[in-house]
């Protein structure tokens, strides 16, 4: 079984509702996934938008989610979980910060990637972006999945 990614809030290339939006509440969009693979020692995340004018951009990026885990929770960057860690996104948040395209653009597609890792911890500067971690957790990758929204403001 391949590692699949979905959402309660959104299904595959339909609309990210605005809840989700930075305009919105700018809420954590509730994750699940399954079929991981045995050896998997945890898992990351990055949350893309590459129809940004100035290139891609980076909303989000969590390393460190256990590997007995099947998802997470909406709003999970507010809660208090220890064993995640964030990085900065484009904004320069160590957060998730939903979709803003600018006005009058077409929709903007917002790719959520989940990556199962062969290592336990990433461990980067505290100043790393979501990008740097990105890097690095695709030496450790043994699987990715994505789920893709899109938002227009």
């Amino acid at each position: 079984m391949a590692l699949t990614l979905i959402s309660k809030a959104f299904a595959e290339d339909e609309p990210i509702p605005t809840k989700y939006a930075l305009t919105g509440e700018n809420v954590f969009p509730p994750l699940a996934w399954n079929g991981a693979p045995d050896e998997t020692r945890s898992f990351a995340l990055i949350v893309e938008d590459p129809d940004a004018p100035s290139g891609t951009f980076r909303h989000c990026g969590i390393a460190n989610i256990p590997a007995r885990w099947d998802g997470l929770a909406e709003s999970v960057d507010t809660l208090q979980e220890q064993a995640l860690r964030f990085y900065k996104n484009d904004f320069g948040n160590a957060r998730y910060d939903g979709p803003q395209p600018p006005s009058g653009d077409p929709p903007h597609r917002y790719i959520f990637r989940l990556a199962a890792l062969d290592v336990p911890r990433v461990t980067l500067p505290e100043a790393a972006g979501a990008e740097a971690m990105w890097r690095i957790v695709r030496k450790h990758m043994l699987a990715e999945a994505s789920l893709t929204g899109i938002y227009q403001s």
